[in-house]
């Protein structure tokens, strides 16, 4: 069987327990049969590293999948059934590192503009020493590995880890999430909350942590990556069900200046009949200061009146939010209460303040319908996002410093937060907004997108960018391999600013180096811009935004010219496919699903898929995004993975698997490819997600191979299907007998929508 994802699988549930082998600095136990927790310390004591990514309950485990072998201060994980040794903890090593905190005057604070916003400045006084923290190095050896994912969203433009070194901070360009796996069988997720060093070569790699109490790492076995995701989800949390207009299109820019401007932008969108399901007001809308949740009634005049505009056109809002409220109320309030860290930011780490901050954003906004938050600066700080730092030798300050921007931004971090949690803001950021929403309504659900995350965020709702891009073929081909590595991580749902944000040069920073002086004037542009729009349409969450020029749609042309024809035609792709996207986020709820995913998920044997950056599985549709302008190149080469047959997603022409084809790329075009044995759900287009919650659903059959799907249906909205309020039925193709059967799992008369079956028609591909 060609087996897709079903959700059924995921309602298995083991019995689990604990065996351990101990020494005066060693702890290794089991977690469950799968995953074993290894913890050492130079001391011997261990008190935890006290992060809040693991929240699984300790049970009893009697017999393991994995053999685990201490000799000699080395532990190795060896798979059970086989005998193959999958992993070896070789050494460890511990050295103290000196920690200072910086004291600021507080006389001098002053307000000054960055591309990240405001931010307070104050001048130094000193360094003080505030004592040592313990810097811890694991060294693993692996040589049966032939491919590592995982560790977040990252410029560096690479795929597969191996040989690699990453430096893991948080900053607007730079995501850390400490998960490493691996197609060979395994992952690790180090339980850490500071700044970390990977580095690898053909034998093994090591993980460096900046701060910590002590070596804290799980072992996570699985015969294929969604096992060892399931693992990671069972330690550290299920991902969400986000609500089901978080699947259309998002309307958004830098920025909508006024209730009206977001009105008339949205009645534009609705006077064309072109799908769209929110819109977003971005920064700037308070009325003094930065980052108060509060708008300007000049340009806002009525919040409910806003989110009541919207909704009458079927519609949602999203608003953007910040954690570093300055020279405002707000900020006033919270420093009165002891509610603000150094530099501005407030005590994420404070269940008070957290419940705090809900008070401001649902008396301004949830309160008033409001549906939706936008994070920003959930790093919370940057280090290098305003002046370019001094260069070194005769080399500027650029993209490639990855080293310095380590420094610069661990630095600032690690001052305003503690190096030990310097990584974890956005984990306890998203924990507050989530939890708080949940104790005010359950009638919405938590969406929330973010500019940050860390391990264990997945189970907070939050959606993440990859941040502030610049518009350039280069950034845009960098831009995929950083995402799947990302959601590779256990957390799934990532996007992009289509169109990048930086769309042209300023000629002063480092970041703000886009290549369209002209914007939306110049057709290298309406080009560019199409190509992210077709290569987004297949992410999680599909968003234009960005600064610099206009996103609408009508801003690349009109109807019948090439840009607008083509974008409206992914928009219309995308709705269509909604059935199938909603049942895809289901199953990540229910299970080890990872819907956007590289090749090596389904191909852990194919070679060529290990470095493969610009091709991808969206459900069993293979996207191979087109990121080179058409003068350049009017075809690219597609590598089909081997073990089946793939049919073109146009044509429907059939190619055996296992081969590279050469793909002409019109503007319209982006090649897309099915699997043999595949269902995919498709429904009418429609103008917003839940107009289309009483059309057929069709059930496309791609013949070749037995497969099942699980469709799955609810209201779209609210926590009801947290008790039951929803239908599933499993779909399971024959291919010998050519039939499908529709089995009911789970029902629910108010989510029956009728079902047709389309079986695609075999076309050989011409020769």
């Amino acid at each position: 069987m060609n087996r897709t994802f079903s959700i059924l699988a995921a309602m298995v549930i083991s019995t689990i327990a604990t065996a351990q082998v101990s020494s005066p600095k060693m702890k290794v136990e089991f977690v469950t049969p799968k995953i074993v927790r290894v913890q050492w310390s130079a001391d011997g004591v261990l008190p935890g590293n006290n992060t809040g990514v693991c929240i699984y309950e300790k049970q009893q485990v009697k017999s393991g999948e994995i053999m685990v072998k201490t000799e000699d201060g080395c532990i190795s994980f060896i798979d059970r059934k086989t005998g193959k040794p999958l992993l070896k903890d070789i050494a460890r090593e511990a050295e103290p590192v000196v920690q200072e905190r910086i004291v600021y005057d507080d006389a001098t604070a002053r307000m000054e503009e960055t591309a990240n916003g405001k931010v307070t400045v104050k001048d130094i006084v000193r360094r003080d020493t505030i004592g040592l923290s313990t810097r811890y190095i694991s060294h693993f050896s692996c040589p049966d590995t032939k491919a590592l994912y995982g560790l977040g969203a990252h410029m560096e433009d690479y795929m597969n880890l191996v040989g690699k070194t990453m430096w893991l901070t948080q900053h607007n360009l730079k995501v850390t999430v400490p998960f490493l796996i691996s197609p060979q069988g395994y992952g690790l997720l180090f339980d850490a909350g500071c700044a970390m060093k990977y580095s690898s070569d053909s034998k093994g790699f090591t993980m460096q942590m900046e701060a910590a109490k002590q070596i804290d790492y799980y072992f996570i076995k699985g015969d294929r990556m969604e096992d060892i995701v399931e693992g990671y989800r069972y330690l550290t949390g299920k991902v969400q069900l986000l609500p089901l207009y978080a699947f259309g299109y998002i309307q958004s820019k830098e920025r909508y200046v006024s209730s009206d401007d977001l009105i008339t932008t949205l009645r534009e969108y609705r006077r064309r009949h072109v799908p769209i399901d929110m819109i977003v007001q971005d920064w700037n809308y308070w009325p003094e200061g930065w980052g108060y949740m509060k708008m300007n009634r000049k340009y806002y005049p009525d919040p409910k009146a806003l989110a009541d505009s919207i909704h009458a056109m079927n519609a949602k809002l999203m608003v953007s939010i910040w954690p570093n409220p300055q020279y405002c109320p707000e900020e006033r309030d919270f420093r009165k209460r002891g509610f603000m860290l150094e530099h501005s930011v407030y005590d994420v780490f404070n269940a008070d303040a957290r419940r705090h901050y809900w008070k401001y954003a649902n008396d301004e906004f949830f309160s008033n319908g409001f549906d939706a938050w936008w994070c920003d600066s959930s790093e919370p700080l940057d280090g290098d996002w305003n002046k370019i730092p001094e260069s070194i030798g005769e080399k500027p300050y650029g993209w490639d410093d990855h080293e310095r921007r380590w420094h610069l931004n661990k630095d600032v971090l690690s001052d305003a937060l503690g190096a030990e949690r310097s990584s974890l803001y956005s984990l306890y950021h998203s924990c507050g907004l989530y939890e708080n929403q949940r104790l005010t309504s359950s009638d919405k659900r938590v969406l929330n997108l973010t500019r940050s995350s860390y391990a264990g965020q997945q189970r907070y709702a939050t959606v993440v960018w990859n941040g502030d891009t610049h518009a350039s073929w280069e950034s845009y081909r960098q831009q995929i391999p950083a995402g799947l590595n990302y959601m590779s991580t256990g957390n799934p749902y990532w996007t992009v600013d289509v169109g990048s944000f930086f769309v042209k040069n300023d000629g002063r920073r480092w970041f703000y180096t886009g290549e369209f002086q002209n914007g939306v004037n110049d057709e290298a542009y309406r080009e560019y811009y199409t190509r992210m729009f077709q290569w987004a349409t297949f992410l999680p969450m599909l968003r234009s935004h960005g600064s610099d020029t206009p996103r609408e749609i009508w801003r690349f042309g009109e109807t019948g010219t090439p840009y607008y024809d083509a974008i409206l035609k992914m928009i219309n792709l995308r709705y269509s496919l909604l059935p199938y996207i909603y049942s895809m986020a289901a199953a990540q709820y229910f299970s080890g699903y990872t819907m956007a995913r590289q090749l090596a998920f389904d191909y852990p044997d194919d070679d060529v898929v290990y470095d493969l950056k610009d091709e991808y599985l969206f459900g069993n549709i293979l996207v191979c995004p087109v990121t080179r302008p058409m003068s350049e190149a009017t075809s690219r080469k597609v590598y089909l993975p081997q073990g089946n047959r793939w049919y073109d997603y146009w044509t429907n022409e059939s190619y055996d698997g296992g081969q590279w084809i050469e793909v002409p790329v019109s503007i319209d075009r982006m090649p897309l490819y099915v699997k043999a044995g595949s269902i995919i759900l498709t429904s009418d287009v429609v103008e917003y997600s839940a107009a289309q919650s009483d059309k057929p659903i069709t059930v496309n059959v791609y013949p070749g191979a037995d497969t099942t799907f699980s469709l799955y249906q609810d209201s779209g909205d609210g926590y009801a299907f947290e008790q039951g309020d929803y239908s599933l039925s499993l779909l399971t193709w024959d291919d010998s007998k050519r039939k499908l059967k529709q089995k009911t799992v789970k029902k629910s008369r108010k989510y029956n929508r009728e079902i047709k079956v389309n079986v695609v028609k075999y076309i050989p591909a011409k020769p």
